[in-house]
């Protein structure tokens, strides 16, 4: 990304929850808060004014929720991600929020450390999931039955590939492990989701994980 500032718009129904994020964020020299909402409608207004690169987002607020927000606002503005910031209360929307097109999910509880690296992982396309949540996504997935065989098979190639997006790990880096440039990665990629009917990297790392390509216990670290 260069020397480019990820900008980042917080959406929380709670001030003090809002305040606490930026005051975190601001101190990150990488990172840019450009707004802030309230609800979902004050959420989709926002992300249309300001394109923000990243938006964390709450899930269950008035007027608007988060799942229809975050699908408003990945349908109006494909080039900003939207990162799920979730409790266990809010557990019965996590899934819906997969299908809206949210890109990663993290416990409200998250170190702070680790929700900036969720921010710089969503700004870059990658699927951030905490191991918690992922497992939870998982059975909601998995019970949803069979219907994502794939409309022709993953070669190896893919497979390989798929295992890597499963661990959260970007383009460069699952090109450098598996010695093919990163363009040729993000066509195995789109071939991926294309071939699975899946619309992000998440829904992919989902796909890996109920078909056995990669484990619970690899989400979140990259090591042989």
């Amino acid at each position: 990304m260069g020397s480019h500032r990820i900008r980042v718009l917080l959406v929380d129904d709670h001030e003090i929850v809002r305040k606490g994020i930026r005051a975190l964020l601001e101190t990150e020299p990488t990172l840019e808060v450009v707004g802030e909402a309230g609800d979902g409608h004050e959420a989709v207004a926002a992300a249309e004014r300001l394109k923000p690169d990243v938006v964390l987002m709450d899930l269950v607020m008035p007027k608007l929720d988060g799942v229809s927000a975050t699908r408003e606002i990945t349908t109006r503005c494909p080039a900003t991600h939207v990162l799920v910031l979730t409790s266990y209360g809010s557990d019965n929307q996590i899934f819906p929020a997969v299908k809206a097109g949210a890109l990663g999910f993290l416990l409200k509880d998250t170190d702070p450390a680790k929700l900036v690296v969720a921010i710089r992982a969503a700004a870059a396309g990658q699927s951030a999931l905490d191991p918690v949540v992922a497992r939870r996504l998982l059975r909601e997935f998995s019970h949803e039955g069979g219907d994502a065989a794939p409309s022709e098979p993953l070669s190896e190639r893919e497979l390989d590939v798929l295992k890597w997006v499963a661990r959260g790990l970007p383009n460069e880096e699952i090109g450098a492990r598996l010695f093919i440039s990163e363009a040729t990665v993000r066509t195995h990629v789109s071939s991926i989701l294309g071939k699975l009917n899946l619309a992000n990297r998440t829904q992919a790392a989902l796909y890996a994980l109920r078909e056995g390509i990669a484990s619970l216990d690899e989400i979140g670290r990259d090591e042989e």
